[in-house]
């Protein structure tokens, strides 16, 4: 059997993490890989024995292509991932879904329209075992709390600075926050979101428009609180992640990355532990799964989902903007 042929969009940050793992996956080769900046798009493509683009439309006019990873900041989601699903190319989405709920609405209604085609979104923790087995803890029981820490540098890219081009910590980093706790606690109805004013990681460097910390607070249909705090630190601090929760007879603590991936804590009388791999290998392993059996359903976040998700995000940078309790 050939192997299937991958392609990828955007070859910055994010880029770096995709492309060893579809390196590793068996019976997927990298073919094409496309930038703005020639040289990245080169140093993915090259190494390869691939061709690389500075126009995603040539790439995917040029290539016969089974797959396509897209890495490109959220503003420019919509048109590659249009473009791809409805030429029937799988395409694998980095999160968030899009910027705008437009762009998001689109991109679901191609993903709809592409029978058989699959589209994951990259909402990595949506795929580790921690989930399920936490879910599986919590069976039968009522979330009443969550608390979530994202904390540790990140990479400047002027993107992540402009609030309007990539939603900087809200969205980028707090989004993670969002799915995880909806999958776990079910939908938010409501949201607030507080800023600091302490810089840390922007405290020696040119100030873009985003917080360097902020507090998301979410009140969920269930009546359950939850909470997300998201602190961008200097380089050369650690990275903490992680999320606590709290049941009507359970309290469990989840380690997320990025060294460990762990689940701790008690249901009733009964010790609760775990310990998994990173789940973007299984992720990207699902989506593979999902395309090779043309079944957009199995992929761990599909795009009406992480556009819940966006909602989500957005009501916060309302809240944010307002001061007020926002609606979702």
């Amino acid at each position: 059997m050939s192997a299937r042929r991958a392609g990828i969009i955007g070859g910055g940050w994010i880029a770096r993490l995709h492309v060893p793992e579809i390196d590793a996956a068996d019976g997927v080769e990298l073919v094409a890989a496309c930038d703005t900046d020639l040289d990245r798009a080169e140093a993915i493509a090259l190494p390869r024995g691939g061709c690389a683009y500075t126009r995603w439309q040539d790439m995917l006019e040029r290539e016969a292509l089974d797959l396509v990873w897209i890495c490109t900041p959220p503003l420019h989601h919509r048109e590659p991932a249009v473009a791809a699903l409805g030429a029937g190319i799988h395409v694998y989405l980095e999160k968030p879904i899009a910027r705008t709920a437009e762009d998001a609405a689109a991109i679901v209604a191609a993903a709809r329209a592409a029978s058989g085609t699959a589209c994951a979104v990259g909402y990595q923790w949506h795929a580790s075992e921690l989930l399920e087995q936490a879910r599986a803890a919590l069976a039968g029981q009522r979330v009443a709390m969550l608390v979530g820490r994202n904390f540790g540098p990140t990479a400047d890219r002027p993107w992540f600075v402009d609030r309007a081009q990539g939603g900087g910590q809200l969205l980028e980093r707090g989004s993670h926050h969002i799915d995880l706790q909806r999958v776990l606690a079910g939908e938010i109805a409501a949201v607030q979101t507080v800023a600091g004013s302490v810089r840390m990681a922007q405290a020696d460097r040119p100030r873009g428009n985003i917080d360097d910390a902020v507090t998301l607070v979410f009140h969920f249909s269930s009546g359950a609180l939850g909470c997300a705090h998201s602190a961008w630190s200097r380089d050369g601090q650690p990275g903490i992640y992680a999320t606590d929760v709290l049941a009507t007879d359970a309290t469990l603590s989840l380690e997320l990355g990025p060294d460990r991936y762990r689940i701790a804590g008690q249901v009733g009388a009964a010790a609760v532990a775990g310990e998994y791999g990173e789940p973007m290998r299984r992720s990207i392993a699902r989506f593979l799964e999902a395309a090779a059996a043309a079944d957009p359903g199995r992929v761990f976040c599909a795009p009406a989902d992480a556009t819940r998700t966006l909602e989500v995000a957005m009501a916060c940078e309302r809240a944010l903007e307002t001061g007020t309790v926002v609606s979702v």
